[in-house]
């Protein structure tokens, strides 16, 4: 099993998209929206459970724990979690990045802190073919795949056109490797903040 996960929506024009293209490979996900893009779009949540996609946190301000107080953040993971019913299990860490205290806040919350194996950089405009080229090496039992459907700070690309491009190739792959493409709650145990 792996897991694909989609950070930084929902977005009205490129997280449909993505469902739709999951939805054609009969494919589950875990998704990690930015919570005012939750509060704006309740729809596409709500489509994305009924679906069998799973839903986690990822924060409001999209703050990188390293570089804020505590106090900051705690405020924003509160703010955050406000607009989700039910409450979400995974927090997916903007940038992977965490502070000291950040796995004690996750613990306060009842959440679990989501890394990732492998980042597709899908944010700073590759290629689709060249994003899954470069997944192909990573896709191995327990992998956990970073992809974006929105548009977060720091991204370098106009669109997620080549990320809804790279969707049903990628899971393609990985079942031509034996994999069945899952959600984090299915994976089970997942390492937290980034590789390396």
């Amino acid at each position: 099993m792996i897991a694909l996960t989609f950070d930084d929506g929902p977005d009205p024009h490129w997280t449909p998209r993505v469902l739709d293209a999951l939805a054609r490979q009969r494919a589950r996900a875990t998704f990690f929206p930015l919570s005012p893009r939750v509060a704006a779009h309740p729809e596409l949540v709500a489509r994305m459970r009924s679906e069998g996609h799973a839903v986690g946190l990822h924060g409001w301000a999209h703050l990188k724990h390293p570089e804020c107080p505590r106090g900051e953040v705690a405020a924003d993971t509160s703010r955050a979690l406000s607009v989700f019913e039910p409450p979400p299990r995974w927090w997916r860490l903007p940038y992977g990045m965490a502070a000291p205290w950040s796995a004690e806040l996750a613990a306060e919350h009842g959440l679990d802190i989501a890394g990732w194996t492998h980042d597709t950089h899908d944010w700073r405009g590759d290629a689709a073919d060249a994003m899954l080229d470069a997944a192909l090496p990573e896709l191995r039992p327990g992998a956990i795949v970073l992809v974006h459907d929105g548009l977060g700070p720091g991204r370098r690309r106009p669109g997620c056109e080549a990320t809804v491009a790279l969707v049903e190739p990628l899971i393609e792959a990985a079942r031509a490797h034996g994999l069945e493409p899952v959600t984090v709650d299915e994976l089970g145990v997942v390492p937290s903040g980034r590789p390396g």
